[in-house]
């Protein structure tokens, strides 16, 4: 596997409308996107920092893995780490014929972006909810 570069960054917040406030008034950032992705029960708001992207991450159901991981950290904070891969099929297959990783995802998803996305086991990746993405229009 090859690694590109990061993504984005993840970080799970309680509610995009209070959060995004302070990206852009304190931290100076702009907010670009602002996107649910019904499938994942979660909205996102984007942001650039040089060439990595920050994704807040809103729950829009109960049952969504951001108000899970919210109901352990009511804080919120950082959700995961997101690496761009070239052929994400063809590295998820690998990872699992190696065997040194738990695949959450075995084949890739949608994410917010039109990103093909796939996560790995936070308990195989040394406590890190790790997302591997690939823009199919690249």
């Amino acid at each position: 596997m090859k690694l590109n570069k990061i993504e984005h960054i993840g970080i799970a917040v309680k509610d995009l409308a209070t959060a995004i406030p302070f990206y852009e008034n304190v931290l100076g950032l702009n907010c670009y996107a602002i996107e649910e992705v019904t499938a994942q029960k979660v909205k996102t708001a984007f942001f650039m920092v040089g060439d990595v992207k920050i994704e807040l991450l809103e729950a829009t159901a109960e049952d969504s893995p951001i108000a899970k991981y919210l109901e352990k950290n009511p804080n919120g904070g950082v959700h995961h780490i997101a690496y761009a891969v070239d052929g994400l099929a063809d590295t998820l297959v690998a990872l699992e014929e190696a065997g040194n990783v738990t695949l959450i995802d075995k084949t890739p998803r949608k994410g917010a972006e039109g990103l093909d996305i796939a996560f790995l086991h936070p308990k195989s990746t040394f406590g890190v909810l790790t997302e591997l993405c690939e823009n199919p229009k690249n």
